[in-house]
């Protein structure tokens, strides 16, 4: 199933979407179709992308949506369920991992305020499944004062970004950067426009190797001619 095309010909509820955004899914997501696996979406919008998930990952997927508003619980169906309460709000959080998870995919496409970003993704990450991917759209609103962006303004999730940058290379700054969870479980970041993507994944042992390995010359002797003295 081509998710772009199922966007496109979509007659159910209403989807809201960049259409920039699609490449980066089906790169992170693909990989999880068909399997029995459980995607958290924060925001449920219209109801739309809700169904379009069921349909990408197919029959033995768990769509979870949570959301702030009362009404949504009208988008529930067979495959998805939806709860009501803070993305901002550990207590919350708690109970839905408790009650669905583990989770494997967490989209963020919430509030898109900085603080509730960065509290869902530091309640939820560490509680994502081993090989999981946790991906925040709508970044653009850290550059933007009403939801609490701004350029270069310390606390936008774009800044904490650049930080985990950092923590995902904590092992070759020479304790510079204190290695933590997030850098013993996280295998690789993602940056699109708008869009950040963190994918976990088992670390084996570092080291860099040649092969072949190369050849090493002899050490080269060098040798004086002797003349014989004269006489």
């Amino acid at each position: 199933m081509d998710l772009w095309a199922d966007f496109l010909k979509n007659d159910q509820r209403t989807i809201h979407k960049w259409t920039h955004y699609f490449p980066a899914y089906e790169r992170h997501f693909a990989r999880f179709r068909n399997l029995s696996i459980t995607m958290l979406e924060i925001g449920c919008g219209r109801g739309g992308s809700l169904q379009m998930w069921k349909r990408y990952f197919g029959p033995f997927a768990q769509i979870v949506g949570i959301d702030i508003k009362p009404a949504c619980k009208a988008f529930r169906e067979n495959q998805i369920a939806v709860r009501i309460g803070n993305q901002a709000d550990p207590a919350f959080l708690k109970s839905v991992v408790d009650e669905f998870g583990p989770i494997d995919i967490v989209l963020d496409d919430g509030s898109h305020r900085m603080q509730h970003m960065e509290a869902s993704f530091k309640f939820l990450y560490p509680l994502l499944q081993r090989n999981g991917v946790y991906m925040v759209e709508d970044l653009h609103t850290c550059y933007r004062p009403r939801f609490g962006g701004g350029y270069k303004k310390p606390d936008t999730f774009i800044e904490i970004c650049k930080n985990y940058i950092d923590e995902l290379n904590a092992e070759h700054t020479k304790g510079a950067v204190e290695r933590t969870d997030f850098n013993r479980s996280t295998v690789s970041m993602h940056f699109y426009d708008s869009i950040a993507v963190f994918e976990k994944g088992r670390h084996l042992k570092k080291h860099a190797i040649q092969i072949p390995r190369p050849v090493v010359a002899p050490t080269a002797v060098a040798t004086a001619a002797v003349r014989p003295k004269a006489g």
